[in-house]
């Protein structure tokens, strides 16, 4: 199957509950660190439902930096109890058990939320043991190939823009990485809380960027965006100084006393001293699983105010080629598993 885009926004229709999960299901695994090549499809036991979790048969997994991370033996691998492991954090499917009968998840909800990996098995399988304050009803708008794209990445464009950077009417916010799977929601959001959006991104994103909300977008490849902003209130930076120093560069364009939120903190190892000599606040950022905010991010997606970028597609067999693709760079949106 070859990738191919999609951005279509379609409703999707709520298939009938699926009949009793089978002893072994279909997952990717792999038994050691390592790259891409490192992932292959075999068959596991199908993880028994326990305590407050729902059993869901997954249609679709998304695929974050954090998965390709924890596969190369860096992110939170130290939290793999064994191996083989299945990994992946986003999935989209239909709820196959219930905690009990009351329970407002039932067996035949489209659902979508964020797996317990590497603890558990994770979502690049076909069917996944989640602790239902983790899942939420699925976006009626989109399709579970584009809601398995939204549950990590738009928790952690909510946590940046709304819990940490207070996002309000005037703010002046610069996000680098615009276009990515995290970028492209955050710049979203800071515009619809009235923050004045500068984005950075490369070239081939800058108008749609503008059309998602930025009011200004520098082309990082052509441009140092040290020459364009200055004074603005927040920083979110998605880079850090694994790309030519954004992050060091970044505490020069606040205001006195502003505040810079920086994701991949691991690559800058100075970030919190820096940021106090610069005389400016800081603060890191690790999401966590809420199906509470994950049902607000529903409403918004639903009312037409939020939209995820689905840019590339493959069968779960080609999870290895994904994340080739993934550590390549340069992807706009997200990339997406889907699940026989």
């Amino acid at each position: 199957m070859t990738p191919h885009e999609t951005n279509s926004i379609t409703p999707s229709l709520v298939s009938a509950p699926p009949s009793s999960p089978p002893a072994l299901m279909k997952a990717v695994v792999f038994d050691a660190p390592g790259g891409p090549d490192v992932l292959h499809l075999t068959d596991v036991p199908t993880p028994a439902r326990i305590g407050s979790e729902v059993l869901v048969k997954v249609s679709a997994a998304g695929i974050n930096p954090i998965d390709a991370k924890t596969r190369s033996g860096a992110g939170v691998s130290v939290g793999i109890p064994f191996y083989p492991t299945v990994i992946g954090r986003d999935f989209c499917g239909i709820v196959v058990e219930s905690p009990y009968d009351g329970h407002p998840l039932k067996p035949g909800d489209e659902v979508y939320g964020i797996s317990a990996a590497p603890r558990t098995f994770g979502s690049y399988a076909q069917y996944v043991a989640v602790p239902s304050l983790q899942v939420a009803r699925k976006p009626r708008r989109l399709t579970p190939i584009e809601a398995a794209a939204v549950p990590t990445a738009a928790l952690t464009a909510w946590g940046l823009v709304v819990d940490v950077a207070k996002a309000h009417e005037g703010q002046r916010v610069l996000i680098h990485a615009g276009a990515g799977g995290v970028g492209h929601l955050a710049v979203q959001l800071a515009a619809y809380f009235g923050a004045r959006v500068t984005a950075t991104t490369s070239g081939n994103n800058v108008s749609w960027l503008r059309e998602l909300g930025a009011e200004e977008v520098i082309d990082h490849t052509t441009t140092r965006f040290e020459d364009r902003v200055s004074d603005v209130d927040v920083v979110i930076d998605l880079v850090g100084n694994v790309h030519d120093n954004t992050g060091t560069r970044s505490l020069g364009v606040l205001r006195h006393g502003g505040l810079i939120i920086s994701v991949p903190t691991g690559s800058w190892p100075g970030f919190a001293t820096e940021a106090e000599e610069a005389g400016v606040r800081w603060s890191g950022y690790s999401v966590s699983p809420d199906a509470a905010c994950l049902a607000v991010i529903s409403r918004l997606i639903d009312s037409g105010d939020l939209h995820v970028h689905v840019t590339e597609i493959f069968p779960l067999e080609e999870a290895s080629e994904a994340h080739a693709q993934l550590e390549r760079g340069h992807t706009r949106g997200k990339i997406v598993l889907e699940v026989p």
